[in-house]
């Protein structure tokens, strides 16, 4: 289709360009080839007498005309998209397609299993593809890399729509031949003991609760850094070290093997588990089906204790507080 001399096919070529500013990941996005990708390239250039793209050093730059051009091509496509190009219904019994995720095991084990289970019923030609969590999350989505994004909500983007999930607390899990687990946690205890806590991705960014405890200036006496939620289980089985584990994962486990829970002595704020996707996917009726799934198999929130102290350190700390530090010291990409 054409307006004037300008194809509108070139719209999503350019819009898909001016995100990965680099041609060989544009025809990635666009399944064409690197030629094509260049031809259009080429064609918007001369339409636009502008060259939009340049090289500089290893990379591509957008030209200033370029940048002007970013947000009324995304708005153009958006209400063709949403006014033009009318979806058919939505039928979970025929649908056919792969939506890629990107989650902790965390967030697989104790929602997207039985999620994912119950899907294959209601939806058996929807294929789920999970990815584990980098170190650029929100890059993930803006670029089209994943459809959706489980996280806990203040690691979020806020350009980007999202839905708070469910709520989940934490708790002391350690082997239930371990003397220190034969009695309630104390503060002293906890302190004294040896802990495995999980870092992740080539930063090795810290788990809430271990960022939590050291900007509290709590010296724990970490002794193995695990590279998962799941592998915290066997880490301290047969041993006198304990973790300190999201309360729903640890009922799993627990039930699983031979260990217990005890109650964190600390005035640790939950998580609120959230899923998050691209404003562009906004009507897609699919993603908008799956996040309802989530949203009702997530259901009830965690039982929070309420027999924990407060830190010695501070008074309890108000939530958007920490939003404000856990952000400033994990930077979104």
């Amino acid at each position: 289709m054409r307006y004037g001399r300008l194809d509108l096919n070139l719209l999503v070529a350019l819009d898909v360009l001016l995100t990965e500013r680099s041609v060989s990941l544009a025809a990635d996005r666009l399944c064409l080839s690197q030629s094509a990708t260049s031809s259009a390239l080429g064609r918007l250039r001369e339409y636009f007498e502008d060259e939009l793209l340049v090289v500089k050093g290893r990379a591509m730059i957008l030209t200033a005309r370029a940048e002007e051009l970013i947000e009324p091509v995304r708005a153009v496509l958006e209400q063709i998209r949403t006014t033009v190009a009318v979806a058919p219904p939505f039928d979970p019994a025929t649908a056919d397609r792969t939506i890629r995720m990107m989650a902790s095991d965390y967030s697989t084990e104790v929602l997207l299993t039985r999620v994912l289970a119950d899907l294959e019923k209601d939806a058996p030609h929807l294929r789920f593809e999970i990815q584990p969590m980098n170190d650029s999350p929100i890059e993930a989505i803006e670029r089209g890399h994943i459809d959706l994004l489980l996280t806990i909500d203040i690691a979020i983007s806020a350009d980007h729509p999202s839905q708070v999930l469910f709520e989940d607390d934490y708790v002391v899990v350690g082997d239930a031949a371990n003397p220190a687990m034969a009695q309630p946690m104390t503060r002293d205890l906890y302190l004294e003991l040896g802990h495995v806590t999980p870092r992740f991705g080539k930063s090795r960014v810290s788990a809430f609760e271990d960022w939590f405890m050291r900007r509290q200036k709590q010296q724990r006496r970490v002794e193995v850094i695990a590279p998962s939620f799941l592998s915290l289980p066997g880490l301290i089985l047969g041993t006198k070290r304990i973790a300190t584990m999201h309360r729903r994962m640890a009922e799993i486990v627990v039930g699983a093997m031979p260990l217990v829970m005890r109650e964190v002595p600390f005035d640790i704020p939950p998580i609120r588990e959230a899923i998050q996707w691209n404003i562009a996917n906004n009507n897609d009726r699919a993603l908008r089906w799956v996040v309802e799934r989530l949203q009702a198999a997530a259901g009830a929130k965690a039982d929070v204790a309420d027999n924990v102290v407060p830190l010695p350190s501070a008074a309890k700390i108000a939530l958007d507080e920490i939003e404000v530090q856990y952000r400033m010291n994990h930077p979104q990409h």
